[in-house]
């Protein structure tokens, strides 16, 4: 099926396709009323961190006293109703997510806060939608080859950026802050833990006495502290964005503090689900820069003895310049490498794989099955040891040849295959 849709839009012109996806967007605002006019809209765009920045969004806007909705890659949330994206879409299409927004309004809903994809800005569904917020949380390579170079990925973020003309809140320390920082806007918001623009014009939030353990992480913002229960650097530029968001609403750093430290953690992000006599993570980490932070949040946090990774090879038909980089990166932090299948599509999975294992040379052990690959991973494992399996989180498919799907949840399989074992 989606060869076919490729073979079709070669013969369609770029401007009949960009007009098509226009015209669907704003047919959509029409059929459910313009729904964001009622409602105020945060979204959150970048390469990585936007579910978990989503979901601490939320969490400070419902500490504060507000009705919330959300939808990320994880779930669509309507105040307490949860449930999970089925989609495989990052930014579900137009008609779905102003059906979404309509819902917020019925339900009461003040907010409703959106992760923004660059497919989806380029198909023009964050269009009629009227967003106060844009937030930025990082950008590197991805999506290079669906947006034909990452200049052009870039200005997808951008688009949306530009088209969001009330407070933004951007990562000063990313390598492309200024970019983000150049579109107009009513108030700016910079964040950060080693920068310090010298801009007055922005209010600058900045994580000082910072420091990560197997516990979480700990930092103070205006003398505050917070112990979050969050695992990695990362996710202290998680919480710096929602914290920035709450200040933007009126919601002093003593209410995102109460919120922020509830938070046990993300479906599929560094979730921890098997903790003796080894411990085993599931993350969701399909970019090169993704998953070298979540290695680097292991051997941190964890020093383990020995780290032992599932690497979910990579999803077929896309971004093929990274296989081997994710390999490489394995192969720099991780003992054992074990490289299986991931979302082939209609590729051939085994040459998916060699191409992932060509990146961690010696290290790589190709198994197809990924639960063959799983449960080779748990035997591995010895006290002290960690197990990191990565690249499909809490998702729940694979996805094959002709749009076949198959059940799946890397976490649920980890513990079954955990119980077969004799320890």
């Amino acid at each position: 099926m989606e060869k076919m849709k490729e073979k079709i839009k070669k013969f369609i012109p770029s401007f009949l396709i960009d007009w098509y996806h226009f015209s669907l967007s704003f047919l959509g605002a029409v059929l459910y009323w313009f729904p964001s006019k009622k409602i105020k809209i945060i979204g959150v765009t970048g390469t990585n961190g936007k579910s978990t920045t989503v979901d601490l969004i939320t969490r400070i806007l419902e500490e504060a006293g507000h009705g919330v909705a959300s939808l990320s890659s994880i779930k669509f949330k309507i105040k307490e109703k949860e449930w999970p994206n089925e989609l495989k879409m990052t930014m579900p299409g137009r008609f779905k997510i102003k059906q979404f927004l309509r819902q917020a309004v019925k339900s009461g809903c003040q907010y409703a806060v959106i992760e923004v994809a660059s497919e989806g800005v380029k198909q023009h569904r964050h269009r009629f939608i009227d967003f106060q917020v844009a937030v930025f949380t990082n950008l590197t390579p991805e999506h290079i080859e669906a947006h034909g170079g990452f200049e052009n990925y870039k200005k997808a973020k951008g688009s949306f950026f530009r088209s969001a003309k009330g407070v933004h809140i951007v990562n000063v320390d990313d390598k492309y802050a200024d970019y983000f920082l150049s579109f107009p806007s009513d108030k700016k918001y910079a964040y950060g833990i080693n920068g310090n623009p010298e801009d007055k014009k922005w209010e600058f939030i900045k994580a000082e006495e910072v420091s990560v353990s197997k516990n979480g992480a700990c930092f103070t913002v205006k003398n505050i502290i917070f112990n979050l229960k969050l695992l990695g650097e990362f996710n202290i530029y998680n919480a710096l964005a929602a914290i920035c968001v709450g200040l933007s609403q009126g919601i002093g750093v003593e209410t995102s503090k109460k919120a922020l430290e509830k938070a046990e953690g993300v479906a599929g992000r560094m979730e921890e689900v098997i903790s003796s006599p080894f411990k085993v993570f599931v993350d969701y980490a399909f970019t090169p820069n993704a998953l070298e932070k979540a290695y680097q949040a292991i051997r941190d946090g964890f020093n383990p003895n020995k780290m032992i990774c599932v690497l979910g090879s990579c999803g077929g038909g896309r971004d093929k310049w990274k296989r081997p980089v994710l390999g490489g990166i394995a192969e720099k932090y991780c003992d054992q490498v074990i490289v299986t299948n991931e979302d082939p599509y209609d590729e051939n999975p085994m040459e998916i794989i060699d191409q992932v294992a060509d990146g961690a040379k010696s290290k790589a052990e190709k198994i197809l099955d990924r639960k063959e690959a799983i449960n080779k991973a748990l035997k591995s494992a010895k006290p002290n040891d960690v197990v990191i399996i990565t690249g499909k989180g809490c998702e729940p498919w694979i996805c094959l040849a002709n749009g076949k799907k198959i059940p799946w949840d890397d976490r649920k399989t980890a513990r079954e295959e955990f119980n077969k074992i004799n320890i």
